[in-house]
C-alpha cells in the first residue's frame, strides 16, 4: 500500500507544510495513541525533541492529540532520539515520539514513532496509523482525558545508561575530546557523559537557538570540528546530528573518518573478543567496497540491506547480528541501543582508543577505501528514474564499470532528491559517471 504521510523514518518535511503542520500531528497524536490504546490501564507516551524553533509547536499539538484520546504524556524535553527509544521501554511506556527532522535543516521537522519495546514501529503499524489519520478521532469522555508531566532527570538517567555501555575498567583521563553535538537534541547529554568519565571535553554546537541546529556543525558539515581538533592539539573530535542518532569521528591529524572506518572498527574488535554475533556485520548498499573486502580479510561477511536504519535495523533482528549502521554514521549496537546512538558508538571507539594506546589517525583508519562519490539532483516532481533518457545514462554507467565497480541510484526517501553514488577501481571514471547521470535526470526532472 502507498504511504501518505510516512516515509523511510517516519513523518518529515518543510514546518507549516503539509504533513508537518500542528493540525496533522495532532492528528498523528489522536491516530498513534487510538491505535495503541489496548486494554484497562492508564496509557502512556514518551515524547521528546530535538531543538527546533517549531519543535515547541509540534510538541504542544501531539500533547493535545494523545490526552484527547486519553493517553498521559510524559515530556522529557530536547533529548537524543536513542534517549527516547530507551525511556519508554524503562517507564513501560506504550509509545515513543520523537519530534526531530534529524540531520535536516531546522525549517524541517519530523515525528518519529516508537513501540513500547523502544523499536521504531513496524509497516503494519505506521499503515495503521495512516488509515487512522483520515477517520474521525475517538475522543476519550471528559474524565478519562489523559494527563502531561514534564519530568526533569530523563537527561541523568540517559547519561547513566550511555555510560554503562563503556568497560567499567577504563577511564577517558588524559583524553581530550572535542564533540560537536550540532546545537541539537545531546547538547547537554554528550559533553556531560564524556566529563564524567574523565575526557578533558572541548565542546561546540552547545548553544541552540532554535535555528543553528545542523548549521555549519555536527556530522553533516565537521569543517569547524576538524578546525578545533588542529588548534586544540585534541586526541580525538566527535561530531554528532541534529537528533544524535548518527556519529562521524575527526582523528588527531584532523581527518574525518566516516561510518565505514567506525564499523571496520568496532566490529573486528568485537569478532576479537568473542562479542559479535553472526558471522559479520550489516550495512547498506551505500558502504564502500572497501569495508567488504577488510571484513572478508578479517573472516567476517557484510550482509548489505537497503538504505536506512530501519532496514539495517530489520536485518539485524532477522538474522542475529549486533553491529550494524550506515556510512554515514548511523551505527546500531544492539547490545546497547533499540536504535543508532551517536553518543553510545563514540564510546564504543574512545574504548578502542584507551585500549589500543594508539593515536586515532593510525587506529581509526581501517581500511583504504575505493574512490567512492555521492551527488545529488534535487527535482521538483515526478518520477525522473521512469524517464527513457535517465535509464539509458544508467544502463550505459553501468557497462562503463562493469565488474571494476559499483553503482546505485536511488530516490531519497526523506527529500526530493535523487542519490546517485559510484565506486570503482578508477577514480576518473567513477566521477565521469557519476555527472553523466546527473546530467541526465537534472535534464529529466
Amino acid at each position: 500500500m502507498a504511504r501518505k504521510y510516512f516515509g523511510t523514518d517516519g513523518i518529515r518535511g518543510r514546518t507549516n507544510e503539509a504533513p508537518m503542520t500542528a493540525e496533522i500531528a495532532m492528528k498523528v497524536g489522536q491516530a498513534a495513541g487510538a491505535h495503541f490504546v489496548r486494554g484497562d490501564h492508564r496509557h502512556r507516551v514518551v515524547i521528546g525533541k530535538d531543538t527546533r524553533l517549531s519543535g515547541y509547536m509540534m510538541e504542544s499539538a501531539l500533547v493535545a492529540g494523545f490526552t484527547s484520546v486519553g493517553m498521559d504524556v510524559v515530556l522529557v524535553g530536547p533529548m537524543p532520539t536513542p534517549a527516547v527509544a530507551l525511556l519508554t521501554r524503562s517507564m513501560r511506556a506504550d509509545l515513543g515520539v520523537m519530534i526531530s527532522a534529524s540531520h535536516n535543516p531546522f525549517a524541517d521537522n519530523g515525528i518519529k514513532l516508537f513501540g513500547p519495546d523502544g523499536y521504531k514501529l513496524s509497516d503494519a503499524d505506521e499503515l495503521a496509523i495512516e488509515a487512522l489519520l483520515d477517520a474521525e478521532p475517538q475522543l476519550a469522555v471528559s474524565d478519562h482525558i489523559g494527563r502531561a508531566r514534564r519530568i526533569e532527570d530523563a537527561r541523568g538517567r540517559y547519561i547513566h545508561a550511555a555510560k554503562s555501555t563503556f568497560p567499567d575498567r577504563l577511564k577517558l583521563d588524559g583524553l581530550r575530546v572535542v564533540v560537536d553535538c550540532a546545537n541539537g537534541a545531546a547538547y547537554q547529554v554528550a559533553p556531560d557523559a564524556l566529563w564524567e568519565l574523565g575526557a578533558e571535553v572541548i565542546a561546540l554546537g552547545v548553544s541552540p537557538d532554535g535555528i543553528n541546529i545542523n548549521a555549519k556543525c555536527g556530522s553533516t558539515d565537521p569543517a569547524a570540528l576538524v578546525t578545533k581538533v588542529i588548534e586544540t592539539r585534541a586526541d580525538i573530535g566527535i561530531a554528532l546530528d541534529g537528533d544524535a542518532d548518527r556519529l562521524i569521528v575527526v582523528d588527531d591529524k584532523g581527518n574525518v573518518i566516516d561510518g565505514d572506518q567506525l564499523m571496520a572498527l568496532v566490529g573486528t574488535s568485537w569478532g576479537r573478543k568473542g562479542l559479535l554475533r553472526g558471522p559479520g556485520i550489516v550495512a547498506t548498499v551505500m558502504s564502500n567496497l572497501g569495508l567488504e573486502r577488510h571484513l572478508q580479510g578479517q573472516g567476517l561477511s557484510l550482509h548489505r540491506t537497503a538504505v536506512g536504519d530501519r532496514y539495517v535495523l530489520e536485518a539485524m533482528r532477522a538474522h542475529g547480528y549486533n553491529v550494524g549502521g550506515e556510512q554515514s554514521g548511523h551505527i546500531i549496537l544492539s547490545d546497547h541501543a533499540t536504535t543508532g546512538d551517536g553518543l553510545v558508538a563514540a564510546l564504543q571507539v574512545l574504548a578502542e582508543l584507551v585500549e589500543s594506546g594508539k593515536p586515532a589517525h593510525e587506529l581509526l583508519r581501517q581500511f583504504d577505501p575505493l574512490p567512492q562519490l555521492l551527488k545529488n539532483v534535487r527535482f521538483k516532481g515526478g518520477a525522473p528514474l521512469e524517464k527513457d533518457s535517465v535509464k539509458k545514462a544508467i544502463a550505459y554507467a553501468e557497462t562503463r564499470l562493469a565488474a571494476a565497480g559499483r553503482l546505485v541510484i536511488r530516490k531519497s526517501g526523506t527529500e526530493p532528491l535523487i542519490r546517485v553514488m559510484a565506486e570503482g577501481e578508477d577514480e576518473v571514471l567513477v566521477a565521469e559517471v557519476v555527472d553523466s547521470i546527473c546530467e541526465a535526470v537534472k535534464a529529466a526532472a
